[in-house]
């Protein structure tokens, strides 16, 4: 998803886009991988002087409800990126960078014969690494 798009969304089901919600945006559209909320309070800290840690999680949450932003869970930290809106995929994700690489294949064709009669509602497949350049520090 691109920044426009994202901005778009938000629009389309009613909220504001204020200046704030746009550099937020603004900085998981130029982020290459997952970022923390610190990571966020650390680059609006210099344009917005007294912005709270309540403030960014806040929109990091609707921006999460309303599709605009994946999650996944990193040593013990909730991180967010802009979400893909690319066919059906999962992610590599480096466990110090954040950075994440496309997998096509999905385990669920396995998964689904092997349960059967069970009415699966969804699935996250994701794999924990270190990237080629982590490595080699």
């Amino acid at each position: 998803m691109k920044l426009q798009e994202a901005i778009e969304s938000l629009k389309k089901r009613g909220y504001k886009t204020t200046a704030k919600r746009k550099d937020i945006l603004s900085f998981f559209a130029k982020a290459d991988g997952y970022r923390t909320a610190k990571d966020l309070l650390q680059h609006m800290e210099p344009a917005y002087k007294g912005i709270s840690f309540d403030t960014v999680y806040r929109n990091l949450h609707l921006f999460d409800e309303v599709g605009i932003l994946e999650t996944t869970e990193l040593n013990g930290e909730k991180h967010f990126r802009i979400s893909c809106n690319q066919q059906h995929h999962h992610h590599f994700i480096c466990k110090d960078c954040g950075k994440t690489k496309a997998i096509n294949v999905c385990p669920m064709d396995q998964v689904e014969s092997d349960l059967g009669n069970y009415a699966i509602e969804g699935h996250k497949f994701e794999i924990y690494g270190l990237c080629p350049l982590c490595q080699a520090v």
